[in-house]
């Protein structure tokens, strides 16, 4: 070796290992299988749409084993384009929760609509979920339409599945499949999980292969602020009746975060003087209700204390101004 040094071990210097190692690696690398790759990685966006209170919002929680959206037994609970992200070793799927497909009746429905229009252009696959213990004609009259001249893949869901019958499934299977060529029908139920992993894997094989587009921490898109809104609003739709909770938008003014507590004031805003009296009750009793029910889910769900202050505000007429529902994020 020239004057170098040598380790040696069981007769053989680590000049000769290392050369040996060498000509192994150069050798094996000529064969094909041999060549080590990286798998491919797949990202893709879903969207997920339906008529008002089909069970989407469900849906998404359920896919993506957070609860991102609010839920509420009233229709037209969502009006926001959410995103719920979910990421694996080599692939990451970014599902989008949207408002119920319905004819706009003033320019906060158009906003609404608009949002459903976005997730139909940037879908790579798309859950079209239907309540599959009747069939709604005009539900077909008012989503069919806007997939007829898309070429993304459509699964069509069954959803509720296990509040049916054999016979109803096997009849709402045979009607669905005479009114498109969907890519897949699937039964499943988003409340209890059934059929969810099948709707995984399928979603899965769909999704182009492309790097993430979300950093794999991600959950959502959308910020602290706009789930505390969510989450008091979801309150409002719980406690109140007729047109309140449709006329109610949650603005959160303050959002600060110390180490063990979270503090929120916030805005509830009506559209007329008798509204404001109705949310507030009497002697505020109404709105303290709204407040210590969403303080507990607030707790549940960024994991700290919070003290929560909110205040009625009257804007006339807010959800037919488009300047307004800008200022709202619509």
């Amino acid at each position: 070796m020239g004057g170098v040094s040598e380790i040696e071990y069981k007769g053989k210097t680590i000049f000769q290992f290392q050369t040996f190692f060498c000509t192994f690696a150069t050798k094996i690398s000529s064969y094909p299988h041999f060549v080590m790759q990286d798998a491919p990685h797949h990202a893709g966006f879903v969207s997920i749409i339906g008529k008002p209170n089909v069970g989407k919002s469900t849906l998404m929680n359920r896919l993506v084993g957070e609860r991102l959206a609010i839920i509420t037994a009233k229709a037209q609970t969502t009006r926001h384009r959410i995103m719920g992200i979910i990421n694996g070793d080599n692939f990451q799927i970014v599902y989008s929760d949207t408002p119920g497909i319905l004819d706009p009746k003033y320019e906060l429905h158009k906003a609404m609509m608009s949002f459903v229009n976005q997730s139909l252009e940037d879908a790579d696959v798309l859950l079209w979920v239907v309540d599959a213990s009747s069939i709604n004609q005009s539900e077909v009259a008012l989503i069919l339409p806007r997939l007829l001249n898309i070429e993304t893949p459509v699964f069509l869901l069954l959803n509720k599945c296990d509040l049916c019958k054999p016979e109803q499934l096997e009849t709402q299977r045979a009607f669905w499949a005479l009114q498109h060529s969907f890519a897949e029908i699937i039964e499943i139920s988003g409340l209890v999980g059934t059929g969810t992993e099948e709707l995984f894997q399928k979603i899965l094989g769909r999704m182009p292969e492309h790097p993430a587009y979300y950093p794999a921490e991600d959950v959502t898109d959308r910020s602290e602020r706009f789930f505390a809104s969510e989450i008091i609003r979801e309150k409002i739709f719980m406690n109140y009746e007729q047109e309140i909770p449709y006329a109610c938008e949650v603005l959160i003014m303050d959002f600060k975060e110390k180490e063990d507590i979270i503090a929120i004031r916030a805005e509830i805003i009506v559209e007329r003087e008798s509204q404001k009296g109705i949310v507030i009750g009497k002697k505020g009793e109404a709105l303290k209700k709204v407040g210590i029910q969403a303080r507990q889910t607030l707790e549940e769900f960024f994991g700290k204390k919070v003290y929560l202050e909110q205040r009625v505000k009257v804007e006339k007429d807010w959800r037919k101004h488009d300047l307004k529902l800008k200022h709202y994020g619509y």
